[in-house]
């Protein structure tokens, strides 16, 4: 269970080497040792994920995960769950690849499409079942500002991160009134390893802030978060800028 302070004491994280995921779990864990399962693809990565959470004084647990295998899914939930409630589930995998490649090579579209969208609603079915069935849990979707208006620098990405948003919100409405509830947070750019090499745009943040969003967020059981908070003005903006103005924006 989710304690008065908003602390958890089992945390599952589907993409268990994603900066801003382990930054929460660092987070979580400064405040007293949980219970973490980290559910990623085998490698070094997540060993070395594994490692820094246990140094952080909370338990670690590794599961191969592929976000392509949805049939694999609901049995890697269900053998979760056999070990115990699950107060969060952080879905924290998701691919960006190169912008204009997505767009032109068939292959790098359906991947993007696949493990952002596909798989994303390929875990959180389960995971849905799992939390009504406990009647507590929060799912804890990480989406991106990119899904509020898509852009032409990265619409395959956009598109992809559009549909994810749109399904956890969803689940968010349907899941009133059983005891569990989805927390969708929408950042804007963050430095991590998987923006490495781009510019950072305005209103950048880092993995840690992200996180900070993401506690305040459960203990306060809110439903969708931007972060920073100013993003939210700004997609709100953009949002109803015609497209013929839109389309010259340098976005």
């Amino acid at each position: 269970m989710i304690d008065a302070l908003g602390q958890p004491r089992r945390v599952l994280v589907l993409g268990g080497t994603s900066d801003i995921a382990l930054a929460t779990v660092a987070a979580w864990s400064a405040r007293g040792a949980i219970d973490v399962v980290l559910a990623a693809r085998p490698g070094s990565r997540r060993t070395e994920a594994a490692c820094q959470v246990r140094a952080w004084g909370s338990t670690a647990t590794e599961l191969d995960f592929d976000a392509l295998d949805t049939a694999s899914h609901p049995a890697l939930i269900e053998h979760v769950a056999a070990g115990g409630d699950i107060d969060v589930a952080l879905v924290a995998f998701g691919v960006l690849g190169d912008e204009e490649a997505a767009w032109q090579d068939h292959d790098a579209a359906v991947w993007h499409a696949q493990v952002n969208y596909v798989g994303a609603v390929s875990v959180g079915v389960p995971l849905a079942a799992q939390l009504t069935k406990q009647g507590h849990g929060v799912i804890v979707a990480i989406s991106s500002v990119a899904g509020e208006r898509v852009r032409r620098s990265n619409f395959v990405y956009g598109s992809s991160k559009a549909g994810m948003d749109g399904f956890y919100l969803g689940l968010g409405e349907a899941l009133r009134g059983t005891g569990a509830s989805v927390l969708v947070v929408r950042p804007g750019f963050v430095k991590t390893k998987m923006s490495e090499g781009r510019e950072p745009a305005p209103l950048s943040v880092g993995a840690d802030e992200v996180a900070a969003a993401i506690l305040k967020g459960v203990h306060e059981g809110s439903d969708l978060i931007w972060v920073p908070m100013p993003m939210r003005a700004v997609m709100s903006a953009l949002r109803h800028v015609p497209r013929p103005v839109f389309r010259r924006l340098p976005l």
